[in-house]
């Protein structure tokens, strides 16, 4: 057999063996690392808002304002009282009535502003920190007319700075401030129109309650 017809054999038979390891080899096996980075990302899973169911207790306590807004969320209201309470608190100790005028009614405003005038006229100044997180709950929610009413229990324990005026100062020394700890047991009642454009609650009447 000619030399060159022995070289067209082998070679085509190299062709065919070079075809067949090509079809193993050269096919990917499994995901490959371009893949995954074209593969869309799996979405987030959300889980449900988890809101804990409201009590008995609870909702006989709110039933009056729910039956007026059902939107009523009582949590809500309770973070907003709380917040509104240490306010109140701290501003009056200070006679910050900027900061009291829209968060009071206007009697309980008026009162307040003789006990502020009151401090002033005795020439001392007052400081408040609340030496644990009130406790806030509440007692009901109710609709009057047009009026939201909700009355909370708040249970705190504060530690009031009085400082003395300055003329009971001893010579060459500042006045020694007052400290005072106390705790107090108060229901204060909020009110806020039904429907109106401002959704804020006011506090209308302050009560001395059980501790």
């Amino acid at each position: 057999m000619p030399v060159q017809f022995q070289i067209l054999i082998f070679a085509g038979i190299a062709a065919v063996v070079l075809f067949q390891l090509y079809n193993v080899l050269g096919k990917r096996v499994g995901r490959q690392p371009q893949e995954d980075a074209k593969a869309p990302l799996p979405a987030p899973v959300e889980s449900p808002a988890i809101r804990p169911a409201l009590d008995a207790q609870t909702l006989a306590a709110i039933s009056g304002l729910r039956a007026r807004d059902p939107q009523f969320d009582p949590q809500k209201f309770l973070d907003g009282a709380r917040q509104a309470y240490e306010t109140i608190v701290r501003g009056y100790a200070s006679g910050d009535r900027t900061a009291l005028k829209p968060l009071l009614a206007p009697a309980v405003m008026e009162s307040f502003e003789h006990g502020i005038a009151a401090r002033e006229t005795r020439g001392e100044t007052e400081q408040v920190e609340f030496l644990h997180a009130p406790r806030a709950d509440l007692e009901s929610a109710t609709a009057e007319g047009d009026k939201a009413i909700a009355k909370v229990r708040f249970l705190s324990e504060l530690r009031s700075q009085i400082q003395p005026p300055v003329e009971e100062a001893t010579p060459g020394a500042p006045a020694e401030p007052r400290i005072e700890e106390r705790r107090t047991a108060e229901h204060w009642t909020f009110e806020r129109t039904l429907g109106a454009a401002d959704p804020n609650w006011v506090l209308a009447r302050v009560e001395p309650a059980t501790a």
